[in-house]
């Protein structure tokens, strides 16, 4: 957008505002608190996310190398973010070829969107995730990486810890920094066309396995 451009718009806005119209109170009359047990909500995400066609799979920090490596098989080339706990992820083995991203460039490699595209997998971490929605929400932490880690590789295992599970929508975004680059995700990409045909990969990961991890 142009500076001048940009000038406009603010003109256009102070000028609507110059009557300093009312600003009307805004009835907070939806739940904001759950009262569900941690198990209900656990059970609620899971039911969402397998409706959504993820996969979803329960782990400890002692199984989930041998999930991971079991999911992304012997051979895959995968991307982590350097935040990422490395305990929870399997050796390299055989074919199989981890790669580690920083998100600062005199740190580390950035890939560029070519390099990401031929990956295979990519493995985040999670900030919080809604059992309401069925949402996992990643907000660019160092455990989750920058956003293009999360959208171009064709399959996503992401790691989502129990207690970072709420029930309400309201719930989970008080948990995410407001200044945050949110990442919402409900399911693997999936669009539809005008006849209604589900496809799935348009617009970020055709797989999503989600690692719910105890």
């Amino acid at each position: 957008m142009s500076t001048e451009a940009k000038s406009e718009i603010l003109a256009r806005i102070r000028g609507a505002l110059q009557d300093s119209p009312p600003v009307p109170e805004v009835r907070r009359t939806y739940r904001r608190v759950s009262e569900q047990s941690a198990a209900d909500t656990l059970a609620m995400l899971e039911d969402r996310l397998l409706d959504y066609r993820a996969t979803v799979h329960h782990e400890s920090a002692a199984s989930a190398p041998e999930r991971i490596a079991e999911l992304l098989g012997p051979t895959a080339h995968y991307v982590v973010p350097d935040g990422l706990d490395l305990g929870l992820l399997p050796g390299d083995r055989g074919g199989r070829q981890r790669i580690v991203e920083s998100r600062d460039a005199r740190l580390g490699s950035i890939l560029t969107v070519r390099e990401l595209n031929e990956v295979d997998a990519v493995v985040t971490s999670s900030t919080v995730s809604c059992a309401e929605t069925g949402t996992i929400f990643l907000s660019g932490r160092a455990d989750e990486g920058r956003r293009a880690i999360s959208l171009v590789p064709d399959h996503h295992i992401c790691i989502v810890p129990t207690d970072s599970v709420t029930e309400l929508f309201p719930e989970a975004l008080a948990r995410v920094e407001p200044t945050a680059p949110i990442t919402m995700i409900s399911g693997p990409s999936a669009t539809s066309d005008i006849e209604l045909e589900r496809v799935e990969g348009v617009h970020g990961p055709r797989r999503l396995d989600v690692i719910l991890l105890s």
